[in-house]
């Protein structure tokens, strides 16, 4: 894809491109909505990616333009990029650049060329793939010096300020650091990491995705609104954030919230989830894949019930997976659509994925997309100046 990404640059812009840089999207196994509460996550990096081809500019123009989006070349100013009024896929990559100018870094401009293979809206993170790739590209070609962890808080700062979208930092960290083979345990708090073995295939199990095709925007106002809850929540027990109230004082916590009953559900999801999450990690270490399966069926039904996030194709998924012989499965990413994950041994994959496609298509819904995760590679370059450059 590298090679295809250079030539078209060359076609765009009449010359090759300084470099091709990668960034995937991301599947979270367990930990949904704990980032933004500095709780625990477990991510793994997909081998779908974003793959932008980059050269520096000096005149303070960036020229945009993306293989998946109908269009030409869209060229913006860097003086006038200002948050909240790109509302287009540009505002993404945009958004990386006045992170970065903000935050002091000498970045005088860029042509760029995006091509992805991360399924939009899907829960897959394909934002952060984009912003993760551009950010990656142009602290290589401006010699920066970032370390992983920071390009991920400027990305997370480009989307949560430039974009408008009030998510955790869980999703660019994944496209960042995640290895191949393992799932990143993150400490949101501290940005501390522990790569944990994930081998599947060596277990003769899969995990299948589940991408219900129903589209979500974190951006619109339901992600924002339970952002504001789990802070509320944190005000009134008297917490920095609710990764502070113990597991083991969740009963009390809750009873000290009376009657505010819906800060009462999404503090019990956030807590719970944590939970899950150190679980999770314990059981990966034991060598206990299938174990795991339980876990995550119950972080679906504290996303469903507490949180209220999932949808009738996401319930329709889990449940058919789990009826089919799935060890385990519940919904992954923001919710309100994207994706479901289904931990399956090797021999029912295809029993699980038949009856994932009949089940869709006897409630009229439209047909999901099937592929199996595998845990890859995180960012990085993929080769160096074109030879036409």
């Amino acid at each position: 894809m590298s090679e295809a990404v250079a030539e078209r640059f060359e076609e765009l812009y009449g010359t090759g491109p300084e470099g091709v840089w990668a960034a995937p999207g991301r599947v979270n196994l367990i930990g949904e909505h704990t980032d933004y509460n500095d709780g625990f996550v477990m991510p793994f990096a997909l081998p779908h990616t974003a793959v932008a081809a980059v050269s520096r500019r000096t005149d303070g123009v960036l020229r945009l333009h993306s293989a998946d989006v109908e269009g030409g070349v869209v060229e913006l100013r860097l003086d006038d990029l200002t948050p909240g009024t790109d509302r287009n896929w540009t505002a993404y990559p945009a958004g990386v650049v006045w992170a970065l100018r903000e935050a002091g870094h000498p970045v005088t401009g860029a042509d760029v060329h995006l091509a992805s293979t991360v399924p939009t809206g899907a829960g897959l993170s394909s934002s952060a793939a984009l912003e993760v790739v551009v950010a990656l590209a142009l602290d290589d070609l401006y010699e920066l010096g970032l370390q992983r962890w920071q390009l991920a808080r400027l990305c997370q700062r480009a989307e949560n300020v430039y974009v408008g979208a009030p998510t955790g930092i869980m999703d660019q960290t994944a496209s960042a650091c995640c290895e191949d083979g393992h799932a990143l345990f993150l400490d949101t708090r501290d940005l501390s990491q522990q790569q944990i073995p994930f081998d599947l295939a060596a277990s003769g199990l899969r995990l299948l995705v589940v991408d219900t095709r129903v589209k979500h925007s974190h951006s619109e106002g339901e992600y924002g609104k339970r952002r504001a809850g789990c802070e509320k929540g944190a005000a009134l027990l008297g917490v920095d954030a609710l990764r502070d109230v113990p597991h083991g004082e969740l009963d009390a916590a809750l009873a000290r919230l009376g009657d505010e009953e819906e800060v009462v559900r999404l503090v019990r999801h956030i807590v719970t989830e944590n939970e899950r999450v150190e679980r999770v990690v314990a059981l990966l270490r034991a060598g206990e894949i299938r174990a795991i399966g339980p876990v995550l069926v119950e972080g679906h039904a504290s996303l469903r019930d507490d949180f209220r996030i999932s949808c009738p194709e996401l319930d329709l998924a889990v449940d058919t997976a789990l009826a089919a012989g799935a060890l385990g499965a519940r919904m992954t990413g923001g919710g309100f659509g994207g994706s479901a994950i289904a931990l399956v041994e090797a021999a029912d994959v295809d029993t699980v994925t038949k009856a994932l496609q009949e089940a869709f298509a006897a409630a009229g819904f439209t047909a999901p997309r099937l592929f199996e995760a595998v845990p890859a590679p995180g960012a990085r370059r993929l080769n160096r100046a074109s030879s036409s450059a």
